[in-house]
């Protein structure tokens, strides 16, 4: 069986794992991720890049785009093409309401 183009395009979830996006997006957190969602300034995004997958804040400086982390310990980065954004980031799950978050 062979992916449709419907199945690219359903929201997935996907664990955090480390540190860089602390205090927004702990460690072991769920987060809910749209493929079609409109990727733009400050929006939260997965990228591949240089054959990684990122979690980071996009953040768009004219034709520029670089990628960024919430913890002021580690360091962003331009984007320089070749680059897919494969989502936004659209609801950090939990178990609890009040861990419940949604993004637009």
């Amino acid at each position: 069986m062979t992916d449709s183009a419907c199945s690219q395009l359903e929201p997935y979830a996907l664990r955090v794992l480390g540190d860089s996006m602390e205090p927004e997006f702990p460690d072991g957190c769920i987060i809910i991720v749209d493929p079609g969602h409109a990727a733009k300034h400050g929006s939260y995004v997965i990228v591949e890049y240089a054959g990684d997958i990122f979690f980071r804040r996009l953040v768009v400086d004219g034709e520029r785009r670089f990628l960024e982390p919430l913890n002021p310990k580690y360091g962003g980065f331009e984007l320089v093409p070749p680059y897919t954004i494969r989502g936004g980031v659209v609801q950090r799950a939990g178990r609890r309401r009040a861990e419940r978050k949604h993004y637009a």
